[in-house]
């Protein structure tokens, strides 16, 4: 091991954070971690090489760990550069996954609170003979979240 690393966050640009954070807690029981973001100057504008930068957010911890656990960032820049939908196989970061007791159950949650599909629930064996159900669904803007549950 070269770092003597711990993984902290994931990163994820929101059209609204406020919103996306809202699902991210109802869906997946994220819970904030305080205080939430406001950040502008020089030394952001230096450090994200954007000049005139700013970006509001937060940090929600993600579900099953300790309060020193990983967290999903959610910022908003004040002028944001218009993207695509990412897709599956687009190369880069692709999506975040969540294990959940019942994939059908937590796809019709996430659809219900503003999520959209992406593919169908499938069953895949893997060579160990563990199986696992899983799927891909949208979160509101677009964000490709992986529901999974292994047995």
């Amino acid at each position: 091991m070269i770092l003597n690393a711990k993984f902290v966050h994931t990163n994820l640009i929101a059209k609204d954070w406020h919103t996306l954070a809202r699902f991210y807690q109802d869906v997946f029981g994220c819970t904030p971690v305080l205080p939430e973001r406001d950040l502008s100057g020089p030394k952001l504008e230096a450090g994200t090489g954007i000049p005139g930068a700013r970006l509001q957010g937060m940090h929600l911890r993600l579900p099953g760990f300790a309060a020193d656990g990983p967290t999903l960032e959610i910022f908003q820049y004040a002028e944001p550069v218009p993207g695509s939908t990412p897709a599956v196989n687009e190369p880069g970061f692709a999506h975040i996954a969540f294990s959940v007791p019942s994939v059908v159950d937590a796809r019709a949650q996430v659809l219900a609170a503003g999520g959209t599909p992406v593919g169908e629930v499938v069953n895949t064996t893997i060579s160990n003979g563990a199986t696992v159900t899983w799927c891909y669904v949208r979160d509101p803007e677009g964000n490709i979240v992986e529901l999974q549950a292994w047995s």
